[in-house]
């Protein structure tokens, strides 16, 4: 049998652990320094299948201007709607932890959780977060969307280790099982 895939956290956020303003904003994280995409499209390669909480893809509908930015990828955005398919996701209201422990099992590369905090909040809650690569902005925004909602879980991290690209520093962690 061959290695599960593993579920990857890609993201990036302020120093003070928000991952947008209030109002939805990233403004805050293009006003910072940077190198080249900060890892970006390097990361990019190691996935073949994105999953999107419905919040996030609204956002990404809303802000994208082109084509939808994960067009080469499976993309599954979990919903507790039903939603009719497009050509570019598959709307999710199936159990997650079934519906990822499968995705885990076939073959294929990483599978990169987009977003959003719910939705994060729930793999992690069951356990499914294999590692966690955080791209840290110096920027302090004192309130906002939270990249991890206060709750009743622990995750234990194993740091794999750390990058920096101008101002913002990259942390990889692998999540202890």
């Amino acid at each position: 049998m061959s290695e599960k895939r593993n579920l990857v956290l890609f993201i990036a956020t302020s120093l003070d652990g928000y991952i947008a303003t209030k109002d939805e904003s990233l403004e805050w994280l293009f006003n910072v320094d940077g190198e080249g995409d900060n890892g970006y499209s390097e990361f990019y390669e190691t996935v073949d299948t994105v999953l999107i909480g419905k919040k996030t893809y609204d956002w990404i509908i809303k802000h994208e201007s082109g084509d939808f930015p994960y067009k080469n990828k499976e993309c599954y955005v979990f919903s507790r709607s039903t939603i009719e398919d497009n050509e570019d996701v598959k709307f999710v209201n199936d159990d997650i932890v079934s519906f990822t422990n499968n995705l885990k099992n076939q073959e294929g590369r990483n599978i990169w959780i987009v977003g959003g905090g719910e939705l994060l909040q729930s793999f992690i809650r069951e356990k499914l977060v294999d590692e966690l690569i955080l791209t840290i902005a110096p920027t302090l925004i004192g309130k906002g969307i939270r990249l991890f909602k206060e709750g009743d879980y622990q995750l234990d991290l194993l740091l794999k280790g750390t990058r920096h690209f101008n101002q913002f520093v990259e942390l990889h962690y692998q999540c202890k099982k």
